[in-house]
């Protein structure tokens, strides 16, 4: 299956700036603390970890993790890329819903990366094909499902 380049390149920009935001919000939180970049140890109250450390690691192993695979698949041209891609940006997204509803703060940076998650899943569900057919298009009837054929 060929991908276009329109759907390709872009994939790629948003997958490297997911692992690249993933990987610096790691090596922030386990190093130096949420509390040196505006992250209060007051919001874990109502999570289950008592620092910053295992909220780091998760974010860099996990989601930078998925964006890691996604990246080497779509480099080597294999075609598990473009699922590799759609499963990174719903790791983002989940991520990001869950830091909400965990911590029930909002920052614009949580739109951002929600954002870059819903961009890299929609590329990578158009270059599994839902383009240039309609999502909303009527498939093709089939013979013997039901219908005869009249004549």
């Amino acid at each position: 299956m060929s991908i276009s380049r329109g759907v390709r390149v872009p994939l790629l920009f948003v997958a490297g700036f997911n692992l690249l935001s993933a990987v610096i919000g790691m090596v922030l939180l386990t190093t130096v603390g949420g509390d040196s970049v505006g992250m209060p140890s007051e919001w874990l109250r109502r999570t289950p970890f008592a620092s910053w450390v295992w909220p780091g690691l998760i974010l860099g192993l996990v989601v930078g993790g998925v964006q890691v695979l996604a990246l080497l698949a779509q480099l080597r041209r294999r075609s598990l890329a473009w699922g590799l891609h759609a499963a990174s940006g719903l790791v983002m997204m989940i991520w990001i819903f869950v830091e909400i509803a965990m911590l029930l703060v909002w920052s614009p940076l949580h739109g951002v990366y929600f954002v870059a998650g819903l961009i890299q899943t929609v590329l990578a569900v158009l270059a599994l094909g839902a383009w240039p057919r309609p999502f909303l298009a009527r498939e093709p009837q089939r013979e013997g499902l039901g219908h005869r054929k009249h004549g």
